[in-house]
Order: structure tokens, then sequence, then C-alpha cells
């Protein structure tokens, strides 16, 4: 097979960079070792920022996330007596919508499959060959079995930490450097058959951990906990889950709603950057190059902007032959990574607690600081809705 990018990874970064390609005449081929079901039922995350709903709606992709999705103006700051809304609008003119990951992976694939590029589901034994050359190539097992090779200008990695991607890049991009920082505590999280009790988001510091109340439609509630990440999903209850949501989002006059628990895991949580992004003709989108922990709602949404700057710089490179957007885009994309990463670090640290007394008197300070300063709160405000591209 031939085509101008190879795209590895059928997320929601491999997807979107192949349909803006398409809208600019670039051809696209975009491989995926899970099945479709699969790729379609993963849970993540939830919250869009103003930029990728605009990327997405530009695309062509805003019909049913303009039906079903949750305008967002803001969210709440809790703690022990305080319930403080933040209202983005107020704030920096922007907001955000709940609008679950899966659902826009959904939306992708249908156009995708709608006569847009090939997609491929089911392939093993994926490899990526001569990087380091204007021809590379990546071999693969189709899902009837069948070896192919596809032959490429440029190759999109969008296949996640584990993917063969940022290997390629790892063993031979020159001046390569990795931070890494694992937190000492993990996320419960629960899908619930539950109408949300609130409007808004609720980030909420307790004593006993972090808690946050988020959504996924009018009808599901989506929870969180903080737990220890030696924790077992099979030693927490539903009943213990909902008492200690309960106490932790504990507020006068205000009630947790709940319901059937039809989805539970613990997630691990971790900060992850590798640069450079690019090796050859082999560049690197969304969890392949970066992970933050969920707190700062970044994930989805930095692999977005990954994929706006990729693309501008595949059509500059492949139709204008032009090198400059290119050469640039590592450094260009890791720029708003760090921020990100920063934002997501210091959201993180500030509503999770350690056990430590001197750290909850800092994580308070920091709290009340938020909710009384208005340049403090602008400062969360235009990093949680998108900075722009």
């Amino acid at each position: 097979m031939r085509t101008q990018v190879g795209i590895i990874g059928a997320g929601p970064a491999g997807l979107l960079l192949s349909r803006l390609l398409a809208l600019q005449g670039i051809d696209s081929v975009v491989v995926e070792n899970r099945s479709r079901e699969y790729v379609e039922a993963r849970i993540r995350a939830g919250i869009l920022e103003q930029n990728t709903v605009d990327v997405l709606t530009e695309a062509g992709m805003g019909e049913r996330l303009h039906r079903e999705g949750l305008e967002h103006r803001g969210i709440h700051l809790q703690y022990p007596g305080t319930r403080h809304t933040l209202d983005f609008p107020e704030l920096c003119g922007r907001r955000v919508w709940v609008y679950g990951q899966t659902e826009v992976v959904k939306d992708l694939i249908a156009a995708q499959l709608a006569g847009g590029p090939p997609l491929h589901f089911d392939v093993t034994d994926v490899a990526i060959e001569d990087v380091d050359t204007d021809s590379p190539r990546i071999r693969f097992t189709d899902a009837d079995g069948t070896p192919q090779v596809l032959e490429c200008d440029v190759v999109a990695g969008t296949d996640g930490f584990h993917g063969p991607s940022r290997a390629v890049v790892a063993e031979g991009a020159a001046g390569q450097r990795l931070w890494e920082r694992t937190y000492p505590y993990a996320w419960l999280g629960i899908l619930a058959d539950a109408a949300p009790a609130t409007d808004e988001l609720i980030y909420a510091w307790h004593p006993d951990g972090f808690a946050l109340y988020s959504m996924r439609s009018p009808s599901v509630s989506r929870l969180y906990l903080q737990v220890d990440p030696g924790e077992r999903i099979e030693d927490w209850s539903d009943d213990r889950i909902w008492e200690g949501l309960a106490t932790r989002f504990a507020h006068e006059g205000w009630e947790i709603s709940t319901g059937t628990v039809t989805e539970k895991s613990i997630l691990p949580m971790r900060s992850f950057v590798s640069a450079p992004m690019r090796r050859g003709r082999l560049f690197l989108a969304g969890d392949a190059a970066h992970i933050v922990p969920p707190t700062g709602a970044k994930g989805l949404n930095l692999a977005v902007a990954d994929v706006v700057l990729l693309s501008r710089a595949l059509v500059r490179l492949l139709q204008d032959k032009e090198t400059d957007l290119a050469d640039a885009y590592s450094d260009t994309a890791l720029r708003r990574v760090w921020r990100a990463t920063h934002f997501s670090w210091w959201m993180t640290s500030m509503l999770h607690t350690t056990g430590d007394p001197f750290d909850a008197e800092l994580q308070l300070s920091q709290l009340r600081r938020v909710c009384s300063s208005e340049a403090a709160a602008r400062e969360l405000a235009e990093n949680y809705t998108g900075l722009p591209y």
C-alpha cells in the first residue's frame, strides 16, 4: 500500500489527524491493533476545552457534540465549610464541555468509515522502518492474517505510551530525554446511573482525600475518590464508595445523588514527558510523547493541540515542500506540553492530601487564595479552559 501519512493508533489523536489532513487534501491510512468495539468502549477523559470543541466543530465533528454535550461555565472548588464557584466566561471569556472521549472517538470513526481514509483495526506485528529517510514504511499483519507493507512519506505515532512509535523515537532521536513523576495516590473512578446533583464539576479537598464530582449526561454521573495506589478494586464495595463520596462532598444543605454503579476502576497517576517528539520522518502526538494526571483535564485536549500543530506542519511539508513547521513541531508542541504538565501538577498538588499537616495547611492556603483573588482565579480558568494555540 502507498499513502502520504501512515498513522499508527486509532485513538482521538490519530483519527483527528487523519480527518484534518483529509480536509487539506493529504492522504493517510490509520492502523490500530485493537478492535473497533474495544476502541469505542474505552472509558477516558470527559472534559473538552473551548479550543478542542472549536477544532472538532470546524472539522465537521460538532453536530452530536453540540446536541448531546453538556456546556459548562465553570467549576466548584470545595474545602470544609466552603464551596466556591469559578465562572469561566466571566474570568476569561471561555468555557468547557462535558463530552466523553469515547463519544469523540465514535464520531471520528463513523466519519472515517463513511468514505474517509482507510482505517484498519485488529492489526498485529506493527513495525516502523526507515524513519531516518524520506521513505519510511510501516509493516503489519492485517485482521485477515495477511502481511502488509505501507509505504509513506511520513509516519505519525499516535499509539500511546506502550505503542511501538515512542520506542523508535527513543532509540534514535538525537538528544533524547525523558522526565517522569509518579504520584503517591490514585483515583478510584466510577460511572453511576445517577442524575448529577450539581450543575458544575466539584473539585473537593477533604482531610480524607480528594474527590471529584463529574458527569457524562443528565442521567449519568462520573465520580472519583483519591485512594492509595496499592488499593484493590475488589476491596471497595459500592456502599463503601458511596459512603466515602458522601463524606468528602459533604456540604450544608446539599446531598450527593446515588444510583447503580455500572463501572469502577483504579487509575494510577503520573506525569511523563519525552523529548524530542520527532525522529526523522516519524512524529509523535498525544500519549506517545506525554502523559499528565487527570486532575487538570488536559490529556485529551493536549493530544488535540499536538494534532493541530502536526497537521499544519505536514500540510506545509507535503504540499508546499517546506520543512520549517515540521522542524519546529517538537519544540512548539513541547512548550504547550510543559505548560499543561505544570498546571496538572499544580492542581494535583493543591487538592490531594498527603497525610502531612503542614502540606494540608499549604493546600488550604492556596485554595483560599484562588477563591478570594480574581487574579488567581483567572489563572486557573485560563489554563483549565485552554490557552490559545
